[in-house]
């Protein structure tokens, strides 16, 4: 039993951070700094077939052992005693990414990871009254793809032994929680996939749910639902040994990397939007009641328990960084090579040698097609021979912003809220450039937060809430997060951005769309 004592120098909280690009292992104090961190990079996904991603759970599991390893020997974190100081860990992840568990807790197959683009064929018709439902309201298309793009309906075709030894169906969250307390359970904030789940109710979804006619899992199969702030279990002794962590140490509740963004960034009213400008580019409001980002999309679990995060999505967002630094970016490689930082931040310059508007080139953003635009496909207009490497680069940030933008005016019309903050997080948070083109083409402060790790800071709130070290949320962000720096708009440059993103940007894909569909039915791209 812990003593008052023991309770008092338990000061510090774990989180655990698997994304997609990275896991981190992140010590943060009650005040919301950032007091020790170890990182390592991942191999994100192999592929065996063009557009699958998958990865080895037990690999995932085996950085997260190395990482928290790894901050228990740096020399501060000895020398201060951190790893007695825990009062308590919390794990977020990546969304989407699935994982089949055998009767023994083996995964019988690599996790499929939300960046997988393969799909099932045609599922066998689904009852006729839910065939008429659909087709009234519009959205026969849109659970076709959802039940084709289902891992567990591919599964079920592509590799029924694998299925039908499928004893649990977890998420990677409820996977690291499995593994690291033996218990089969998960956080109602991690629930983002393509599983029978009711988003209004945050709960699996009821027995005459649609979703149990569209994939074959049974509900058996998947974990029990806590809230975050919650408990989902203790640390085992096996855990302990492959982590460092103390053994019975708690896990708490917290919720899916995007929606402890949401919260580390202090959004926690619908006036303010985080935009994340990661691997996946979004922008979330919180709400305390259901609002559909779009027509029959639904908002997400929110990193606080019983809200809802409405969120706009460009799928394959700041991976157009990476994407454009593998393609054209050598020479920062070398540079940053040589200079011993990042090619991304050798970016800003080839930013700042172009001006606003990029000279007339305009960037549609969608790299890869989202569930309203299935035969959606990027595209570059307005070149010509006055364009460098450079103007595509700051055309990519700016089409970004545009695409964004759109989401928030959408966002603020169905929550009848208007939205007047921009906090700003991500890896492309970094960028200065991007933070003031974001606050030129949104004409409102774009604000970044005092730490990078503001899902990680999230989650950890979750833990301080959780724990009762704070008897709310507005008081936890009060306290845990703080704006470190404003980027104002430049007025020349709004009214400038303004007239391209209403004349141009906005007609883009309403013009492209009949060009795309004939792309696809030629090509058969983008599937």
């Amino acid at each position: 039993m812990m003593t008052m004592t023991d309770k008092h120098n338990k000061d510090l909280i774990l989180t655990i951070d698997n994304g997609t690009q990275s896991v981190r292992a992140l010590l943060f104090n009650l005040s919301g700094e950032l007091v020790a961190k170890s990182r390592l990079e991942l191999e994100p996904y192999f592929s065996t077939q063009p557009g699958w991603a998958e990865q080895e759970a037990d690999y995932f599991w085996q950085m997260l052992g190395q990482c928290c390893q790894a901050l228990w020997q740096q020399a501060e974190v000895i020398k201060q005693g951190y790893q007695q100081r825990v009062m308590a860990v919390t794990v977020t992840t990546q969304r989407g990414t699935v994982v089949n568990l055998d009767g023994q807790g083996k995964p019988l197959r690599p996790a499929i990871l939300w960046l997988d683009q393969r799909l099932c064929q045609q599922n066998k018709a689904m009852p006729w009254y839910w065939r008429l439902a659909f087709a009234v309201l519009g959205q026969s298309k849109v659970i076709d793809y959802f039940r084709r793009k289902a891992q567990a309906n591919w599964l079920a075709q592509n590799e029924p032994k694998v299925w039908q030894n499928t004893n649990k169906f977890l998420l990677l969250s409820g996977f690291f929680t499995h593994r690291l307390t033996g218990q089969y359970k998960d956080s109602v904030g991690s629930i983002v996939g393509y599983l029978p789940f009711d988003y209004k109710k945050q709960a699996w979804a009821s027995d005459w749910d649609w979703k149990w006619q569209a994939l074959p899992i049974k509900r058996t199969m998947l974990p029990s639902l806590v809230k975050p702030g919650e408990l989902l279990g203790e640390i085992t002794e096996q855990a302990a040994q492959h982590t460092g962590i103390c053994v019975g140490t708690q896990l708490i509740a917290s919720a899916s990397d995007k929606a402890c963004e949401v919260l580390g960034s202090g959004c926690i009213e619908p006036d303010t939007a985080s935009l994340s400008y990661g691997t996946t580019a979004t922008i979330n409001t919180n709400n305390a009641s259901y609002v559909e980002p779009q027509a029959f999309i639904p908002p997400y679990p929110s990193a606080m328990p019983d809200h809802f995060n409405s969120e706009v999505m460009i799928y394959r967002g700041f991976w157009m960084v990476n994407w454009f630094k593998q393609e054209f970016g050598q020479n920062e490689i070398e540079q940053g090579r040589a200079l011993g930082v990042s090619p991304e931040s050798l970016f800003d310059q080839l930013v700042a040698q172009v001006p606003p508007g990029s000279m007339g080139l305009m960037l549609q953003p969608y790299w890869s097609p989202g569930l309203k635009n299935l035969e959606a496909k990027g595209a570059i207009l307005g070149f010509g021979d006055v364009h460098t490497r450079a103007h595509i680069y700051r055309s990519i940030l700016e089409g970004l912003a545009y695409a964004l933008r759109e989401g928030k005016e959408s966002l603020a019309k169905r929550q009848k809220c208007k939205i007047t903050r921009l906090i700003v997080s991500g890896g492309g948070s970094q960028s200065d450039a991007a933070l003031q083109l974001t606050a030129d083409i949104f004409n409102l402060p774009a604000h970044r937060p005092h730490t990078y790790e503001t899902s990680g800071l999230g989650a950890a709130i979750n833990v301080a809430v959780g724990c009762g070290h704070y008897p709310s949320y507005a008081q936890a962000v009060e306290h845990m997060t703080r704006i470190e720096q404003s980027f104002l708009p430049n007025q020349a440059n709004v009214q400038l951005y303004n007239k391209l993103y209403q004349q141009v940007y906005r007609k883009m894909y309403k013009q492209l769309k009949p060009i795309y569909q004939d792309i696809k039915k030629i090509t058969g791209y983008p599937e």
